[in-house]
């Protein structure tokens, strides 16, 4: 049976940054509109995580029943190490999707924007089937697709829009900014498995153009975040470019994938991205919040 440690490290916590980023950069992107609230920003990063654990449960549930876990040298999977057992994961998984859901619906009804109940069940059905189903996508090389829609586009609008009841221009090209960063948090996952992704039929991202190309998709995923905030510091968010501070720890971040670092060499890397994210998202947030 897995012990209380053995169930937190499954929840993946370094990829938590991927849920909070968007939730603080729509709520400065709100503040930028003079409309932030403190408790509906709560509410929807509870939904964000709760999302983010629940995602990574099911796909170490729904991977561990394919075998694709088996010679898997990244984090701790619960299934696939026999630790739990495939329904105990399952019923983690829906869990974590139920309390998404009920805070969801709390932030839905506060807003009074009913409609975003589609929206919401849009976040979870992808969740699942990121790695479950027949057919999962994510073993067809639209992971990072659904990672820059989900964790950047609409968890960034749709955090500034439940609280300004609008989207503003300001939050979309944020969001763009976000969701790269989340996808580059994926990318290196997929890049460390590349080869046991390989043998077990896998056709992620990173397989499908190869190692050198996902490598070098990266880079630019890791670069275009600081392009973004340049222009819109031009464009009269004079504050935003306190985000370029993060672009010494981006650099550092990304050597050791340009390096051709390989396997469990790539883990520390996986931190590191996840941590450039919640650096960049902090400052980001403080910049709009003062402009």
């Amino acid at each position: 049976m897995a012990t209380v440690g053995q169930w937190v490290e499954g929840a993946r916590p370094r990829t938590l940054p991927a849920a909070v980023a968007p939730v603080l950069v729509g709520t400065g992107a709100a503040a930028a509109a003079e409309s932030a609230h403190l408790g509906r920003a709560l509410l929807a990063l509870a939904v964000a995580l709760a999302l983010q654990v629940g995602v990574n449960y099911a796909n170490d549930y729904s991977d561990g029943v394919r075998g694709t876990d088996d010679n898997r040298v990244g984090p701790f999977r619960l299934v696939g190490s026999g630790s739990a057992t495939p329904a105990r994961v399952k019923t983690a998984a829906l869990g974590s999707f139920l309390a998404a859901g009920v805070f969801g619906a709390v932030l839905i009804a506060w807003s009074g924007h009913w409609w975003l109940f589609a929206v919401g069940a849009l976040a979870i059905g992808a969740a699942w089937y990121y790695t479950g189903g027949r057919s999962p996508y994510g073993y067809r090389g639209f992971g990072e697709i659904s990672v820059f829609l989900f964790f950047g586009l609409v968890a960034v609008a749709g955090t500034t829009y439940v609280q300004a009841d609008r989207i503003t221009a300001t939050a979309l090209v944020s969001a763009v900014a976000v969701g790269c960063l989340a996808c580059a948090l994926l990318l290196v996952n997929n890049i460390r498995d590349v080869h046991t992704d390989v043998v077990s039929g896998k056709r992620t991202l990173a397989v499908i153009l190869g190692e050198q190309r996902s490598r070098m998709l990266y880079a630019l995923l890791m670069a275009v975040p600081f392009a973004i905030v340049a222009g819109l510091a031009a464009a009269g968010q004079p504050w935003s470019a306190l985000a370029l501070l993060c672009a010494p720890l981006a650099a550092a971040t990304a050597r050791p994938v340009l390096g051709k670092a390989t396997g469990t060499a790539l883990i520390p890397a996986l931190r590191r991205t996840g941590m450039t994210e919640l650096v960049f998202a902090i400052l980001l947030t403080v910049g709009l919040t003062v402009s």
